[in-house]
Order: C-alpha cells, then sequence, then structure tokens
C-alpha cells in the first residue's frame, strides 16, 4: 500500500500532538494529499489547522489506515470513536505507548489488521528509531506500509515477538532520558572541573550529538571509533579507566538501568 492508495482511500489519525505532527509534516514533505488526511484531536494545534487537513469533521467510511497516536490514559476513551474501522478493511496502526496488540483486537473485532509500534521522542525531530510488530492478520504489505508511514521520523526496525517490545522500551524508549542526564552529568563535571556552565554544557551536548552521529555514520564499531581516540597512557586512557572499570563503571550500571526499565514495562502490561 503506497500513498498513492492512502490518498485515494484517506488516513485517520487518533490524535495529533507532537509525535503525530512530526509524521504527518514527513507525510506531506513526500507527497502526501493533505486532503486524504482526517484527524481526530480534542485540542488540535494551529500549526495542524493550517496543514489543510481535515480535522474533527466526517470521516471516510473505509480509510487505508488507521493511526493511533493517543496517550494511554486516553485510550478508553478514545478507541470506541473509530471501533467501526475494525474487520479487516482498514490497517490499525498504533505508534501509543503500553497498549498490547491484544487490546486492539478486543477493540476492532476478528480479522483486523493491527501493527503495533514502538517509537522513541527524537521522532519529533525526524531523529527517532521506531520498533513494529503485526498481530496474526497483518500481512507483509501492511508491515511494508507500517514502514514507509513510520521512516518519516527515522529510522525502523521489525521484531520477531511483541514481547521484544520490553526490551526496546528499556533500550531505545527510555534511553533518550538516559542520555539526557548524561549530558547533565558531564557538564556537571566540566563546572566541577572550571568550566563555566553555558560552555560546559554547550560542549556536553555538542559532544554527545557529534558522537553519535560518528557512530551512525562510521563504517567501523563504536568499540574500534573508542579505540581510534584513545592514545596509550594519555587522557582518555585515564578517564576510561574510571568509566570501564569492572564493578562500578558504566557497563554493569547500563545494564542495571536497562533492565529495571526492562522489567516495569513488563509490569506495566501485566
Amino acid at each position: 500500500m503506497g500513498f498513492e492508495d492512502i490518498s485515494r482511500r484517506g488516513l485517520v489519525m487518533l490524535g495529533c500532538g507532537k509525535m503525530g505532527s512530526a509524521m504527518l509534516e514527513g507525510w506531506l514533505k513526500r507527497g502526501l494529499d493533505p486532503a486524504a488526511v482526517h484527524v481526530i484531536d480534542p485540542h488540535p494545534s494551529d500549526w495542524l489547522r493550517a496543514q489543510g487537513v481535515s480535522v474533527n469533521a466526517a470521516l471516510p467510511d473505509a480509510p487505508a489506515v488507521l493511526m493511533i497516536a493517543v496517550k494511554p490514559q486516553m485510550m478508553q476513551a478514545a478507541l470506541p470513536q473509530v471501533a467501526g474501522f475494525g474487520g479487516g478493511g482498514t490497517l490499525v496502526l498504533s505508534v501509543a505507548a503500553g497498549t498490547p496488540i491484544a487490546a486492539y483486537e478486543a477493540a476492532f473485532g476478528a480479522g483486523t489488521r493491527v501493527v503495533r509500534s514502538m517509537p522513541n521522542t527524537p521522532a519529533a525531530v525526524g531523529k527517532g528509531i521506531t520498533a513494529i510488530i503485526g498481530n496474526g492478520a497483518a500481512t507483509a504489505a501492511d508491515l511494508d506500509t507500517a514502514e514507509s508511514l513510520l521512516s518519516a521520523i527515522g529510522q525502523v526496525v521489525r521484531l520477531e515477538t511483541e514481547d521484544q517490545i520490553d526490551a526496546v522500551t528499556g533500550v531505545s524508549g527510555s534511553g533518550p532520558a538516559y542520555i539526557f542526564y548524561m549530558i547533565d552529568a558531564l557538564a556537571a563535571a566540566g563546572e566541577a572541573e572550571g568550566l563555566p556552565p553555558a560552555l560546559a554544557m554547550q560542549l556536553a551536548k555538542a559532544t554527545v550529538a557529534g558522537a553519535g552521529a560518528l557512530a551512525e555514520q562510521a563504517g567501523e564499531t563504536p568499540e574500534q571509533l573508542r579505540i581510534n581516540v584513545t592514545s596509550p597512557n594519555g587522557t582518555t586512557q585515564a578517564g576510561l579507566g574510571v568509566l570501564m572499570d569492572a564493578g562500578t563503571g558504566l557497563m554493569p550500571l547500563m545494564r542495571a538501568t536497562v533492565a529495571a526499565a526492562t522489567r516495569r514495562s513488563r509490569e506495566l502490561r501485566g
């Protein structure tokens, strides 16, 4: 299913906050007809209203895709508005956190094609990474459609089983918060060594952003990139001696961090 079919049959968005707006902006840039997009949102932004899409108006009878992008706490109240799209004629694509495929199958009925996704917050600037998994009714073409739509906000990976989403949550879903805290910690360490706060923060932000970009674009592994910048008995080696301590360093701390987030994700889904 390409943009041609979506433009012909329509795409309904249930919710259009920051994540939904980032996706919509990407789709429109790629040529999706704004007249084909129908948004249901109780508090539409001025930006959304200016895009030429239909907002809180009549919906198509059988849209190609229903995108669910509401907050988990709003799900129970929001789903009845679109329950009529179940049964298989419409692909249900969820970017909502915490709601399992089984909940959508219960809400939309047997035969409904469902693809669940787990994006992360850098998607808001087109730098996200999203994991997807389909239910038994979803076809290979449905997964291709989901990947095409979600690639508007960054990279897309496919999972083998739905329970892998818990680990994805622990790594990439919660991961941006870990990195934001690392930026704060790096800047604070610079301040402790005598740098002005604003300069320390600028250095920390640029260093993390630049290292991440290099890690993605370089043909070498992160391990090799680390080796490349580490001169024997130099400053980097001195710092890494602390960071790579087997007992108190970053590796055991990060394992514990991701394990805690993954465990909590499992608890929340019951």
